[in-house]
């Protein structure tokens, strides 16, 4: 990084972004013309649904369309989110002030960081977790305090030694089920503990339910929302990128306590004019017409997780299955374990020509970890298997770690 960057006093607070080093050698590879799998980013490789590109397309083609949209979103697509859960979750909600439209919830989360945060402010976060949940605070001068990542008793024991040892004491807490990376899920009795303390303490409480509709066994995730009184202290952020393959629209929403969504769509106001109509005309269409690309896209996930759990397994690695999420967080190997999640990383795009993202970008109690996405066809997950299965056996004891920067 340029010295003269890290005279920046929001930068010098961000780490180097773990994930690029893996990017920039897949990339070389490349580029020398090798075939690399990339079950690293999370990035669906599925197409939207066809009536939701129509009304895209539909509705590009209205001059109207082009101007200025609604920096909260338009009336129809906020409605249409309080439709979707009311009979998802059974959650009222009223579209005027307990809905925001975001670019995407990654966008909404860092944008409620700056709404709500005073420098100085204690941020409880799950370690490991998405990336934003932790720096979209930082970014904002509040100092972020890890909490453990499972949702169970040792996570709610935490939270009430926060309170007691964090000095000021915490103003907000993340959780993120089903979860990225780690594809767990919460149950509502959960969720009912995360109310009752937050509530008892004063803590907001945000809520990423990205990968509500990706799931396999059990029953639908629940919404936090779903619980009697959280919408006095939580908000809760959900997305079209995955439920309907549609990263790349940057559409998501906000959902919750009044307080919170004024104070998002209040600093929205001041950066951005909303999404472009069409494609919030397109999301209304997603979620008030047909769901059964939802199923479709649901069954062909799970046919990945078990396929790349299957072939995994052949290979001599054992991964649990997820229950949910687009993602298996995936145990390194005991001999490769002392190497860490970013040399492992590198050394399976070395050896084996297929990228995955290293635990540690996620926090440093992933590094035991690496993430890999269901994101190519299951005949790519099957050549995947197959490239580390010859890996795996091809290297019978520990790797050296200067093996690894030779293979770097």
């Amino acid at each position: 990084m340029p010295a003269a960057l890290n005279e920046f006093h929001r930068i010098r607070r961000l780490p180097p972004y773990v994930f690029a080093e893996v990017n920039r050698l897949k990339a070389e590879a490349r580029s020398r013309g090798e075939d690399v799998i990339d079950l690293g980013m999370g990035n669906p490789d599925s197409a939207a649904p066809p009536h939701v590109v129509a009304k895209l397309v539909e509705t590009v083609a209205d001059p109207r369309a082009h101007r200025y949209s609604v920096s909260r979103g338009i009336p129809g697509l906020r409605r249409a989110l309080a439709a979707y859960y009311a009979r998802r979750f059974d959650v009222a909600l009223d579209p005027e002030t307990e809905v925001c439209v975001t670019l995407g919830s990654k966008e909404g989360l860092a944008n409620l960081a700056q709404a709500i945060t005073s420098p100085g402010d204690v941020i409880l976060v799950p370690n490991p977790s998405y990336p934003i949940h932790q720096f979209g605070f930082v970014i904002a001068g509040a100092a972020v305090r890890s909490i453990p990542h499972e949702p169970g008793e040792e996570m709610l024991r935490a939270l009430d030694r926060a309170v007691i040892h964090s000095v000021p004491k915490p103003t907000a807490l993340i959780v993120n089920f089903p979860s990225n990376p780690t594809a767990l899920t919460a149950s509502l009795d959960f969720y009912r503990e995360v109310v009752s303390f937050a509530r008892r303490h004063e803590v907001f409480v945000i809520s990423d339910l990205a990968y509500a509709e990706i799931y396999f066994e059990g029953e639908p995730p629940p919404s936090i929302l779903a619980v009697p009184g959280a919408k006095d202290i939580a908000v809760e952020f959900t997305s079209m990128s995955k439920t309907y393959s549609m990263a790349g629209w940057r559409i998501g929403f906000a959902a919750g306590n009044p307080r919170l969504i004024a104070a998002l769509a209040r600093v929205k106001s001041y950066l951005d004019y909303g999404a472009f109509t069409p494609i919030q005309v397109a999301a209304v269409a997603a979620l008030n017409g047909p769901q059964d690309c939802v199923a479709e896209l649901r069954a062909l996930y799970r046919e990945r997780r078990d396929v790349l759990i299957r072939g995994l397994a052949a290979a001599g690695w054992e991964v649990p299955a997820p229950a949910a999420s687009m993602f298996a967080w995936a145990p390194i190997p005991p001999r490769f374990r002392h190497l860490g999640s970013l040399e492992f990383a590198k050394l399976l795009l070395d050896r084996a020509k297929v990228a995955v993202s290293p635990g540690v970008g996620f926090g440093e109690h992933g590094d035991g970890h690496v993430r890999i996405a269901l994101v190519e066809n299951t005949q790519r997950i099957r050549q995947a298997c197959r490239a580390i299965r010859a890996f795996l056996q091809s290297t019978n004891q520990a790797c050296r770690p200067s093996e690894v920067e030779t293979a770097a």
